[in-house]
């Protein structure tokens, strides 16, 4: 993942909020509208869309888009 707002514009793609309206506190299931299944079908077309593995103990841990980039720039970068 290259940056927040990469990351923002790829959940806008799933809910009713712009990117640009994104803020690190949002919640997914409350604020964006994801059910339990859409935010897990987001994060597996997340890893696939990044070429990334995210620990799924982790995942489900995630509530907000804070958390989500936290998770995510703890992922090491290929060089």
């Amino acid at each position: 993942m290259k940056n927040e707002m990469q990351f923002k514009e790829f959940v806008s793609q799933y809910c009713e909020v712009s990117a640009e309206d994104m803020t690190d506190e949002m919640r997914f299931r409350e604020d964006l509208g994801f059910s339990s299944f859409d935010f897990m079908a987001f994060m597996g077309e997340l890893e696939d869309t990044f070429d990334i593995e995210l620990d799924e103990s982790l995942v489900v841990n995630i509530r907000t888009i804070g958390e989500a980039l936290s998770l995510l720039h703890s992922i090491p970068q290929e060089a």
